[in-house]
C-alpha cells in the first residue's frame, strides 16, 4: 500500500500557528489553482487523520469534504465520531503498522495522511512513501511543526515540483 502525505505549510517551516489557526493560508478560491489538489484526491482510496486534524475540518463550516470517500481518524482516548458524519467515518487506533495492514487487507491501495502529528508518528514508523509539500509564500514566526525529531536521517528523492503564479511551490518526494 502507498501512503502519501500532501499539505501545506510556510517558508519557516510550520503547518498552523501554536493556537492550531491556519489564517495565514490563502482563502479557499482566491486564486484559480488547486494546487493539484483533486487529481491527487483522486488518486486515493481512504484519508487518515488524527482526532486534532478531524476536529479542525469540522471547525471550517463548510459541508464535509471529502465525500463518502473513508476516512479514519486516529484517537487512543476513546473518541467518538459526532453525529451527522457520513458512515465512511471511523475510528481506528493501535499500533500503526497494524492500522496499515489492517487497511491493506479492506483492498485500499493509496492513503492519504492528514494531520502534523499523523504525519510525523507515520514517518517515524517509516510508513510514508511519498511527501506532497506546498510551501506557501509567508514566514508565520512560530507554530506547530511539520516535521518533528526523528531517530535518523530520512533520504528524500525529488521525482516532481511545481510553481504557481501565487508564489505557491510544490515539491514532490518519493521515500523508498
Amino acid at each position: 500500500m502507498k501512503a502519501s502525505v500532501y499539505i501545506a505549510f510556510s517558508l519557516d517551516g510550520f503547518i498552523a500557528r501554536k493556537n492550531g489557526d491556519l489564517d495565514w493560508l490563502p482563502e479557499p478560491g482566491s486564486t484559480n489553482e488547486d494546487y493539484g489538489y483533486h487529481a491527487f484526491m483522486e488518486t486515493v482510496d481512504a484519508l487518515v487523520m488524527g482526532r486534532n486534524t478531524f476536529e479542525k475540518v469540522l471547525s471550517f463550516g463548510v459541508p464535509w469534504p471529502y465525500g463518502d470517500k473513508p476516512v479514519f481518524v486516529l484517537s487512543n482516548s476513546g473518541f467518538n465520531i459526532p453525529e451527522g458524519m457520513p458512515p465512511s467515518v471511523s475510528v481506528l487506533s493501535g499500533d500503526l503498522s497494524e492500522i496499515v495492514a489492517a487497511l491493506l487487507q479492506r483492498g485500499y491501495e493509496h492513503i492519504y495522511l492528514d494531520g502534523g502529528v499523523t504525519v510525523q508518528n507515520f514517518l517515524r514508523a517509516g510508513l510514508v512513501d511519498r511527501l506532497i509539500l506546498t510551501i506557501v509564500p509567508v514566514l508565520i514566526g512560530d507554530g506547530k511543526r511539520l516535521f518533528g525529531s526523528l531517530a535518523e536521517d530520512i533520504p528524500l528523492t525529488l521525482i516532481d515540483q511545481h510553481t504557481w503564479p501565487s508564489g505557491m511551490t510544490q515539491l514532490i518526494y518519493d521515500l523508498k
